[in-house]
């Protein structure tokens, strides 16, 4: 029996990379095409360009760092070890903004999807309804939540194969080049927090590294996986999506609003929204939006239950379902702060204020395995990072200037973010809570 405060360890490689492409995959259905009214077809695909270079590097930098220490905190653990508790703190509620406040975002768009099938619904009643369902599947066990995660995310990269496969033979070279570069750099520039949405959150597959069956092989395995298949996943969206008729057509509706549906706005197009693709495109896309907001879920009820654990937060949130073995009373409150940030309507800024938490993870956790290689050399690391230390360096380096572009385009919300992690930091150092041993 596990103890009181361990998790149980069920999940395999193949459950891994369900998780991994499942976090991010909603990024393939909406989204990203925010970025082309900023940059354009080339001013986005400059920013993506960079950012997968980001996250290959960051994801296999990432991997060492899961595999050697295997805990439910992921870059929480790593910058405490390697760097100290006052950054372990600062890494830990940067990756805890990060996904507690995705999530709001995808169920408002949950809740949008369904109704357009059943208009008499409120979307927020919906986006209300799927965070509790979705929390109720985490806490009653990781391998049931992992194996729906599984299940819906095979159908959600199906559809996009079959969407690239549909509108490729469309595909026109003339349409990527048509008004590629509106707003020059600058546009490429403020296209970045868009280019990030593609994989926002795929290290949350290192928060649930202890509960791998041998972990340092499915980590590995599930991570690498799981990066290679969004990547080829994004290039195939991205292309297909825009090559069907100009980068106007996904991002403007016909009413001249900006639209967060660009792939049934390609393909209606080519087949017209009547046809019998167009619907399963848009049914299909709503499992591509519950597998992230699921999927999240699940990745910040182990963030918040570490914090918890180790007293870096309220006790209670460190503590185990007796029955279940699932972090319960973390994700509950993570379910309280999603609803309240739903409440607000604030989507696309919540969104923003995620990115502002994922890239601070990441810088923090880039250092930290450049420390952790100086500070013991002799930590077990069963899986190395290649081209050391050029892999770290560059994720460092792309992460930083991600963060200062968002910072310079995103001014306000910057300050609201930098002010929520100082008060939670201040309150830390001011209640003085002493980690666990």
């Amino acid at each position: 029996m596990p103890a009181p405060n361990e998790l149980k360890r069920t999940l395999t490689p193949i459950m891994l990379w369900g998780l991994g492409v499942g976090y991010v995959i909603s990024g393939m259905y909406f989204g990203w095409n925010l970025g082309l009214k900023e940059g354009g077809t080339l001013g986005l695909a400059i920013a993506t360009f960079f950012i997968i270079i980001l996250y290959v590097t960051f994801t296999f930098s990432y991997t060492e760092l899961a595999c050697a220490i295997p805990k439910a905190g992921g870059g929480f653990d790593y910058a405490n070890r390697a760097l100290g508790i006052d950054w372990g703190f600062i890494a830990g509620m940067a990756q805890n903004i990060e996904f507690i406040f995705a999530p709001p975002a995808i169920a408002f768009a949950i809740g949008a999807y369904f109704n357009l099938f059943f208009p008499q619904i409120p979307v927020l009643a919906i986006a209300v309804f799927s965070y509790i369902v979705f929390t109720a599947l985490n806490i009653y066990g990781v391998k049931a939540a992992a194996l729906f995660e599984l299940a819906i995310t095979i159908l959600a990269v199906g559809e996009l194969l079959l969407f690239a496969g549909v509108s490729l033979p469309h595909f026109e070279w003339k349409n990527l080049r048509h008004n590629a570069f509106p707003n020059g750099w600058q546009g490429a520039f403020a296209a970045t927090p868009f280019a990030i949405w593609f994989f926002l959150a795929i290290e949350g597959v290192a928060n649930v590294a202890e509960e791998a069956i041998n972990p340092r092989r499915a980590m590995f395995l599930g991570f690498g996986s799981a990066i290679l298949t969004l990547v080829i996943l994004c290039i195939l969206t991205f292309a297909s999506s825009v090559g069907v008729a100009g980068w106007e057509a996904i991002v403007y509706k016909p009413d001249g609003n900006t639209s967060d549906s660009p792939l049934p706005l390609a393909l209606g197009h080519i087949v017209g929204s009547n046809h019998l693709l167009y619907h399963l495109l848009i049914t299909i896309g709503l499992f591509g939006l519950v597998a992230s907001f699921h999927g999240i879920i699940l990745a910040a009820g182990r963030s918040s239950f570490e914090f918890g654990r180790v007293k870096f937060a309220p006790e209670f949130l460190g503590k185990i379902h007796p029955r279940f073995q699932t972090p319960s009373n973390a994700l509950l409150v993570n379910m309280g702060i999603g609803i309240i940030a739903l409440l607000t309507g604030r989507t696309d800024e919540i969104i923003i204020i995620s990115v502002f938490g994922a890239l601070t993870l990441y810088i923090v956790s880039m250092i930290a395995l450049l420390r952790l290689r100086k500070k013991e050399p002799l930590l077990e690391r069963p899986f190395k990072v290649p081209v050391y230390p050029l892999f770290p360096l560059t994720a460092l380096c792309i992460g930083v200037f991600s963060f200062v572009v968002m910072t310079i385009y995103n001014k306000e919300l910057a300050l609201v973010y930098f002010l929520l992690l100082g008060i939670c930091y201040a309150c830390f150092k001011f209640f003085k809570i002493k980690p666990a041993k």
